[in-house]
């Protein structure tokens, strides 16, 4: 099993990697500096549009879509391995080469399954950064980890659509960029469990689509649109801006799920893998009980572990990206699920040792660490929660025995 870059893929990652390195890293302080003076904490600074029209001069764009017309035209494998890149910074790269979540999930469906008019009013501006997006997915009055439990109403009338519901953690809807998302509800309650479901583009200015509230991670905003939740009463909008057909709403799920899942462990490796560094620096820097944290057994213990842990998560996520390529999502169930397992609570972990030998300088805005780590915890729920994956694994293993039994 081939895991490595292709010779195309090592032109990107040679090139994203001094970019990421030269470039976004060393704007860290001034894109917070920049957003602090706006009094908005969604405001797209300048420093962005900067490194925005950098990454597209150098060719460093779109690079998620494996389409060669708006993408990059990468493999999974390729992709992933530049996933990795953008999570050291995984607040600013990922923006700064237009592969940012929910945008590259909702373009990836608007590409796959788009109508030629959805794709000209939606997916051709969000290629070009001109907007951002949102997806409205989970739902604060049910157990939205099982997504047969989403209630908010899709309901035809004519030639529109009428939606009624509650949505949160509806990340980007904040920002005064994005224009729209794309909604998950219920279009038939008395279809098949899997056939109840549909999508629709809901644009963010139509009458009765309201911001309710934000929605604070650990105590603080998070930038780029937040996640607030967001309420829609009586939201008409045009039957044409269906995905799909009605009832297509878990499939498409799953499509936009499946890469997004290895872009999201990939970038959590990329955090770990900085974590790791500042942590190294740190220990030679600082001398507790007469000599270098670096040279404590304690510490030396978790390089140790960290090193191992980070290696087999990227070795298993990679090896779905290459599942991915060669026989599909289908054929990559079990590691997809598998890595969602391993990849955020390794870089939970990690970071949290990295904390830990920062000391109290590792609870502050003084290094990213701090931030990073709250972005790990969450991905231990956003996209399925651990549990989910577990009991999607242990059945998918449990199956092959009761077969045969």
């Amino acid at each position: 099993m081939q895991l490595g870059l292709s010779e195309r893929g090592q032109r990107f990652h040679t090139e994203l990697d001094a970019f990421v390195r030269d470039r976004v890293i060393p704007n860290e302080g001034v894109f917070e500096e920049q957003i602090a003076a706006s009094g908005d904490p969604h405001h797209h600074p300048p420093i962005m549009e900067e490194l925005q029209a950098e990454a597209r001069s150098r060719g460093l764009w779109n690079l998620f879509l494996p389409d060669d017309e708006h993408g990059a035209g990468l493999s999974n494998l390729d992709y992933a391995h530049l996933a990795e890149l953008t999570g050291r910074s995984v607040i600013m790269a990922p923006t700064a080469t237009n592969c940012a979540a929910p945008d590259t999930g909702n373009m990836e469906v608007l590409h796959l399954v788009g109508t030629p008019e959805q794709q000209r009013q939606w997916l051709a501006p969000l290629l070009e950064a001109e907007i951002r997006s949102s997806f409205f997915m989970t739902e604060p009055d049910v157990a939205s980890s099982d997504a047969r439990n989403i209630r908010t109403r899709i309901e035809r009338d004519g030639d529109h659509y009428v939606i009624n519901g509650r949505k949160w953690w509806s990340s980007g809807a904040s920002s005064s960029r994005c224009k729209g998302g794309i909604l998950m509800g219920v279009s038939n309650p008395e279809a098949d469990p899997y056939r109840q479901q549909s999508m629709i583009l809901v644009p963010m200015d139509t009458p009765g689509v309201e911001v309710v509230r934000e929605l604070p991670v650990f105590g603080r905003l998070d930038g780029h649109g937040g996640h607030p939740e967001v309420s829609f009463t009586d939201v008409r909008v045009p039957a044409s801006n269906l995905l799909g057909a009605e009832g297509d709403g878990f499939a498409i799920a799953q499509m936009r799920l499946g890469p997004g899942r290895i872009h999201h462990c990939m970038r959590a490796i990329g955090m770990a893998e900085r974590a790791f560094d500042l942590m190294c620096e740190r220990a030679l820097e600082r001398t507790p009980f007469g000599k270098p944290i670096a040279d404590q057994g304690v510490f030396q213990h978790w390089i140790a572990q960290a090193r191992v842990r980070i290696e087999q998560a990227r070795l298993l996520t990679l090896k779905t990206a290459h599942l991915m390529d060669t026989v599909g999502a289908r054929g990559a169930r079990l590691e997809i699920s598998a890595i969602k397992l391993v990849a955020p609570s390794m870089a939970e972990w990690v970071l949290e040792k990295a904390i830990q030998t920062y000391g109290g300088a590792g609870f502050t805005d003084e290094t990213p660490i701090a931030a990073m780590w709250a972005h790990a915890r969450t991905m231990r729920v956003l996209d399925g929660p651990d549990e989910v994956h577990e009991m999607a694994l242990a059945r998918r293993e449990l199956k092959r025995y009761r077969a045969t039994s």
